[in-house]
């Protein structure tokens, strides 16, 4: 019934796309082209800090069945791409355009002295963004938001103010999953929660960040308009530090993870081969590890304690499955299921740094006074992250992790289960998290070009629908002469086809990704020439965007 309902509705959203002009200036919201009983709902979810093979669907072996039956039946996303980091991300996939364009050239709380107060450097989406929320509400949507927002923590940064009906929001990028660091009055360094653009003062009772984020986003579900289709934005911030689960969950996986992070990355590796994500034959980038730390190295009590972290970051992953499980349940019951796209991403590669380094004084004053000890890690009062060692576990066989534009920073687990599609199984096709809002607008019978919207001048989305990939009218999403930029931290990458740049801070390197995923050889002494045509792109690029090099080194990780 799902395929067949959502089938008629895709090939009609697919005529469209065909119909639709190259290019045109909206003056005002755009008049939706198909009827509102025709059109799909949307939930779109985003896992926070998710390595690249945590799930099943994408090589894993913690417990996920619910995004696992998702992934399967839809289109699993191999070549999709984030900013390396939350809030940039954040930004892009509701903006359409590029992090330095919507307010997130840099993290707010990362910027450098020189970005401060520089536009495109606000750390909220500025008068001249138009959200993927604006954009469904006026075709007619009920919108809807909950979990972790991170694009500003004032009133009129809220999800309120940028096209959702329904929000309950976490402002900042991370807190206490438990919620026992909730700000009690503004300036306090706690965590600041939002429902409908007012400021929360206390939670729900049994508060656990996926849990309610899940609870929520059902109840706006409840309450929303029956005679509109839905856009739903469920943003988990699991599994972002601090690593904390409920006992129960913890449990499942003692004992999981006391052979070390190299034999994990062995088997995660060995999966992805047998599911067609990655080629048999892949190099996979070699671990980088502060002070060589292998998991040989490490004494007896270094190994329980890095076991015990991995297994409570497993049981994070796993509540987030359960509640994906809990909103997919309500939508069977409600007879909204079969008629609902699905999407899913994480925001950014694994998390690597050690929080304890990272020049936040609010972090390092929790890391400071939480109790770490071995037997209460993964509780309320606890303030643990898992390091280096796990996060390259789950990135390869990519380089390095959060914070970087190799891949493993940007490589992402998503999949997009859209019913009707010709495609299914395994995509390798790159495409960015820009290009989530013009598939989306599309999918809603809307219009997504043009620099004016609702008589205003806006920044132009600057993704790509993927309808003619879905519709199987293009090999490709992105054409191998198209290029895209990134920067984050003064670290910088251009893409053009399978060609990728990299400058981490010291230098530029060239990759082939056809070739060589894991960013094992350096091209760059071999290919000048391309190499050059690829920095110079990346100069058009960063003029072009407003990219303010950092006067300080980065911070992070």
């Amino acid at each position: 019934m799902r395929r067949r309902l959502l089938a008629t509705t895709f090939l009609a959203v697919a005529a469209l796309h065909q119909a639709a002009p190259a290019r045109t200036v909206s003056a005002a919201p755009p008049v939706p082209a198909t009827p509102v009983a025709a059109r799909p709902n949307i939930l779109v979810i985003v896992a926070d800090d998710l390595g690249y093979s945590d799930i099943g669907a994408f090589g894993g072996e913690i417990r996920t069945p619910n995004l696992d039956a998702l992934a399967k039946r839809g289109l699993r996303l191999t070549g999709f791409h984030s900013a390396p980091t939350c809030s940039p991300t954040r930004s892009m996939l509701l903006s359409g355009t590029d992090n330095h364009l919507a307010g997130l050239g840099n993290m707010a709380e990362m910027l450098a002295p020189n970005q401060v107060g520089q536009r495109g450097y606000e750390g909220y989406l500025p008068a001249d963004i138009v959200t993927l929320a604006d954009r469904l509400r006026d075709l007619g949507y009920a919108t809807l938001m909950s979990g972790k927002w991170h694009l500003g923590v004032r009133a009129e940064d809220s999800p309120a103010r940028h096209g959702f009906d329904q929000s309950f929001d976490l402002a900042q990028g991370g807190g206490n999953h438990f919620g026992t660091d909730l700000s009690q009055k503004p300036g306090d360094g706690g965590t600041t929660y939002w429902e409908n653009g007012t400021r929360l003062s206390q939670l729900p009772a049994g508060f656990y960040s996926s849990d309610t984020y899940a609870a929520k986003v059902i109840d706006q579900l409840g309450r929303a308009d029956r005679g509109k289709p839905f856009f739903a934005y469920l943003t988990f911030t699991a599994p972002h530090w601090p690593l904390q689960a409920p006992a129960e969950d913890i449990a499942r996986y003692r004992g999981r993870y006391d052979a070390g992070f190299e034999a994990l990355r062995a088997e995660r590796l060995a999966r992805q081969k047998q599911l067609g994500l990655i080629p048999a034959d892949v190099a996979a980038h070699t671990l980088e590890l502060p002070g060589g730390g292998t998991w040989a190295s490490l004494s007896a009590e270094q190994k329980r304690e890095q076991s015990r972290r991995m297994e409570v970051y497993a049981a994070m992953v796993d509540r987030m499955d359960q509640n994906v499980g809990r909103v997919i349940d309500y939508l069977k019951r409600t007879g909204q299921y079969d008629n609902t796209i699905i999407l899913f991403t994480a925001d950014n590669g694994a998390e690597g740094a050690d929080l304890a380094k990272l020049e936040i004084p609010a972090f390092q004053e929790r890391v400071r006074t939480a109790d770490n000890r071995l037997d209460n890690i993964g509780r309320a009062t606890s303030y643990a992250w898992y390091g280096p060692g796990w996060a390259q576990a789950a990135t390869a066989p990519s380089w390095l992790y959060k914070g970087y534009t190799t891949e493993g920073g940007t490589r992402v687990a998503a999949f997009i289960d859209w019913p009707g599609s010709p495609r299914t199984g395994v995509s390798h096709a790159y495409g960015t998290v820009m290009d989530i809002v013009p598939t989306l607008v599309e999918a809603a019978g809307g219009d997504w070009r043009g620099n004016q919207y609702a008589g205003r001048a806006v920044q132009p989305v600057r993704g790509l629908s993927w309808l003619p990939y879905l519709t199987g009218a293009a090999e490709r999403i992105h054409t191998p002469e198209e290029t895209v930029g990134s920067e984050l931290f003064g670290r910088r990458a251009i893409r053009q086809g399978d060609w990728k740049a990299v400058h981490l801070g010291d230098r530029w390197r060239l990759f082939n990704l056809a070739n060589d995923p894991g960013e094992t050889r350096d091209l760059a002494a071999a290919e000048p020439e391309r190499l050059r045509q690829l920095t110079a792109a990346w100069d058009v690029y960063g003029k072009d965007v407003g990219v303010v090099m950092p006067s300080t080194p980065s911070r992070y990780p």
